[in-house]
């Protein structure tokens, strides 16, 4: 189910401090929206203070939407992250174009206004990740342009069991072809213009590699599909088969590559862990499991969404006019601490 919320939120009986209201769009859904309640509050310090309490709302609630404040510019979103963690991290392993704007801070994904990008965890098929996501809202778009989030809890919750325990025993195979003039080159998605340095990070994340004739990169990697929080031990969903699957594109693109590119050649795609096909019919469930989960909410100037990356998944909808939504992460997570999860959904 979709929700687009169109009114104020609505308060509820939540602790609060003498600075903030806490409220919901929808009573018990994501995100926790806080508001300031003294004109001119500065954000940084607030969260700097309250930095326990926003630890321990996140890991309730998934997402927190902070709405109101005087965040205008990138150095005043970069000032706000970096009171949290002043240590963010880069983008590597690209899947998506991106552009650095600050100390570590991009752009949202630089995909063409008409495209969806479907919900995912942020580097989920990567053997490392950011726990924190930060976005912030410089110039709302005209339409569109929400960034759907989903709780990756409720995702894992209603998938069936007999899918969850088929991925939990193969796994998720994402395989990637880098070609210059063809979606991100391997130069661009490992930022390093050294072989030597591509096949080390590879070998140090266990990604197979072969460097092609063409002067291309071949990558296959194998990744759990679900995982437990490590704070919470809740199970999650937590892949990103969908999106990398060849039918993640529109059929009549989807008609054409694959007329004249062999499936294993196509810039991205993903398969079972022992190389065997998943079914368009599997994917079109898991696809119609997060429709069911999204929540989406309209962007103002000024708004900063911290997620967490494990527990909440994120999206984004096509857009018309301007649209300048920037984005940090931080606290990084090796998947060697990651545990995958069995079906029994406890």
């Amino acid at each position: 189910m979709k929700f687009e919320l169109k009114k104020k939120p609505t308060a509820l009986n939540l602790e609060q401090t003498e600075l903030v209201k806490k409220e919901f769009f929808s009573t018990g859904e994501l995100p926790l929206v806080v508001i300031p309640k003294v004109p001119g509050l500065a954000l940084n310090q607030w969260i700097a203070r309250e930095k326990n309490k926003i630890e321990s709302d996140l890991k309730n609630f998934g997402a927190i939407l902070f709405r109101g404040f005087d965040i205008f510019e990138v150095e005043h979103f970069e000032k706000v992250v970096k009171s949290f963690d002043p240590s963010l991290l880069s983008y590597k392993e690209r899947s998506t174009p991106r552009t650095a704007v600050s100390d570590h801070v991009y752009t949202a994904t630089e995909y063409p206004s008409d495209q969806y990008i479907p919900l995912h965890n942020e580097n989920s098929y990567s053997h490392q990740f950011p726990l924190k996501l930060w976005f912030c809202c410089l110039v709302p778009p005209e339409t569109g342009g929400e960034t759907p989030i989903a709780d990756s809890r409720r995702v894992f919750s209603r998938l069936e069991p007999e899918l969850v325990r088929l991925f939990n025993e193969k796994k998720v195979l994402y395989c990637r072809n880098f070609t210059t003039g063809i979606d991100l080159d391997w130069r661009t998605a490992f930022q390093t213009e050294s072989r030597a340095e591509v096949e080390k990070y590879c070998r140090e994340a266990e990604i197979d590699f072969e460097w092609k004739s063409n002067g291309g990169l071949q990558t296959r990697q194998i990744r759990p599909a679900t995982i437990r929080h490590p704070q919470t031990n809740e199970n999650v969903w937590f892949n990103q088969a969908h999106l990398f699957h060849v039918s993640s594109l529109n059929e009549s693109l989807k008609r054409d590559l694959l007329e004249t590119t062999p499936a294993g050649a196509l810039t991205r795609n993903a398969y079972f862990g022992d190389g065997s096909e998943i079914s368009e019919s599997i994917l079109h469930e898991i696809r119609d499991v997060y429709g069911s989960c999204q929540i989406q909410f309209k962007w103002e100037k000024g708004d900063v969404l911290l997620v967490d990356n494990i527990l909440t998944c994120h999206a984004r909808n096509p857009f018309t006019g301007r649209r300048r939504i920037v984005v940090a992460m931080s606290e990084l997570f090796n998947s060697g601490s990651r545990t995958p999860v069995d079906a029994s959904k406890d």
